[in-house]
């Protein structure tokens, strides 16, 4: 028979079990959401098409406003020209370029210059060219606000848009919203087209 005491110890024993329980739950969730910080940028086959869907944050500190101007979204795998390797998603629309000192890598991939079909949500991207590196973000952005945005680039495969599978990351400070990611996973559908054999001329 159990003792009002010991049904007591039981009780609060559970209790303080449910409740850690819960707080790995939480703990788990902020290691998660901590390793998802700033903006992440993914490409997507979706059909016959590439989509590139980006959201999250970004702390601008450390990068300084550098001009206003309009653009599209675009995708340059390849270092050189004036915005270097770039990848913005969202809408053309008028941006805040912010300068700085992005550390992360040169390139993804071998591709040239391609313009989105269209583009929706925030403009927001990364480059890196002839006027240093830096973010491009919308007109009077307030640092740290989420933001997200989309670019499709239709009848377009990876192999076709020349970047390399991989995880790429470019930071400006250790906070945890200074970075920008880029996600490729592994190319599908890049078999190249086979071309049709030409028809025997009959014989004579």
């Amino acid at each position: 028979m159990t003792t009002p005491h010991l049904k007591k110890s039981i009780g609060s024993s559970s209790s303080r079990l449910a409740l850690l329980l819960i707080a790995l739950v939480f703990a788990c969730l902020g290691i998660r959401q901590s390793a998802q910080a700033g903006y992440i940028v993914t490409l997507q086959q979706v059909g016959p098409d590439v989509v590139a869907t980006g959201s999250g944050p970004l702390d601008l500190t450390g990068l300084s406003k550098s001009r206003s101007f309009t653009i599209g979204p675009e995708l340059k795998p390849t270092a050189g020209g004036f915005f270097g390797a770039a990848i913005l998603t969202g809408p053309t629309t008028t941006t805040d370029l912010y300068a700085g000192n992005l550390s992360g890598p040169t390139s993804f991939g071998s591709g040239g210059l391609t313009y989105a079909s269209s583009g929706s949500g925030d403009m927001v991207g990364k480059f890196g060219g002839l006027l240093g590196s830096g973010l491009i973000v919308p007109t009077g952005y307030v640092s740290g606000t989420a933001l997200s945005g989309m670019a499709i680039y239709r009848g377009k495969t990876f192999c076709t848009l020349g970047v390399t599978p991989g995880t790429y990351v470019w930071t400006w400070g250790g906070g945890a919203n200074q970075n920008f990611t880029l996600q490729i996973p592994p190319a599908i559908n890049c078999a190249p087209t086979p071309r049709p054999r030409p028809t025997p001329a009959p014989r004579p």
